[in-house]
Order: C-alpha cells, then structure tokens, then sequence
C-alpha cells in the first residue's frame, strides 16, 4: 500500500479501533440496563423539558387526526418518521446544552454557537414536519371538511 493510501486508510479506520470500555467506565454492556438509560433520559426530557411536553401533546393530536381522517399506512408511516426527527433533534439539543453547560457556566461564545446550531436543527425538523404534516393530512382534512353540511 502506497503511503498516501495508507495515511487515507489509518484516518478512516483510527476511530473504529477505539474501545470505548477503555476510556469510559459508564459503558454498559448489559442491552437491558442500556435500554433503561435511554428511557431514564426520556422521562428527563419530559420532566424538565416543556417544549417535550408540548412536542406529546402535539404528537398525540397528529397521530389522533391521522387515525381519524384514515391516512393510509404509507401516509401514516411518513408523520411517524417526521415526528421522530423533531424528538430525536430535541433530544439531541437538550445532549448538546447539558454538555456545553457542564464544560463551560461562563459565557463564552462558542458555547453560544453550540447551542443556537443545536436549536436551529430542531427548528428545521419542526419546519420539515410541519409541511409534512400539511402535506400528508391536509387533503384528507379538506376532503371531510368539505362533506360536512
């Protein structure tokens, strides 16, 4: 292998080599447990978290109307995905703010970036769900409205 190929190859595959057992001792190797942590910090997001609260509540009407206007699966496959982008990103922001926040009290304005990108990819997602939603539900929403006398 030719040095440049080589060097290409090493940075490519250098992080796939690091155990991470080795560097952390808050690895789980037990799926039950890990599942546990994953629905600790969703019942952290929902206690701490108004806009998580908002986002159920939300999430709940999208999923009732959908049911009710008989959305086909396909359909209803397609608000389930929008959905979980916008929860995943607001999980993700909340990961990135409690990070920033533990590294750093101060104000600094890194930080700052970090946390103001972190919350524009949840607004985006929101964005994306919304048309989404308008897309899918609207004309089944439409067609009954209309055949209402």
């Amino acid at each position: 292998m030719t040095t440049r190929r080589k060097q290409i190859m090493d940075a490519l595959t250098s992080t796939m080599k690091i155990n991470p057992d080795h560097y952390s001792t808050l690895t789980s190797p037990n799926r039950l447990r890990s599942f546990g942590y994953s629905l600790a910090g969703w019942l952290y997001m929902l206690r701490h978290q108004k806009n998580t609260r908002i986002m159920s509540a939300a999430s709940l009407v999208v999923i009732g109307l959908a049911l009710w206007l008989q959305v086909s699966a396909t359909g209803l496959a397609i608000l389930v995905l929008a959905i979980t982008i916008v929860w995943m990103g607001e999980f993700l922001n909340a990961a990135v703010e409690a990070v920033v926040n533990l590294v750093t009290p101060d104000f600094h304005p890194m930080a700052k970036v970090a946390k103001d990108v972190a919350s524009a990819a949840v607004l985006l997602g929101v964005v994306a769900s919304i048309i989404i939603g308008i897309l899918v539900i609207g004309p089944p929403l439409l067609s009954r409205l209309a055949s209402q006398p």
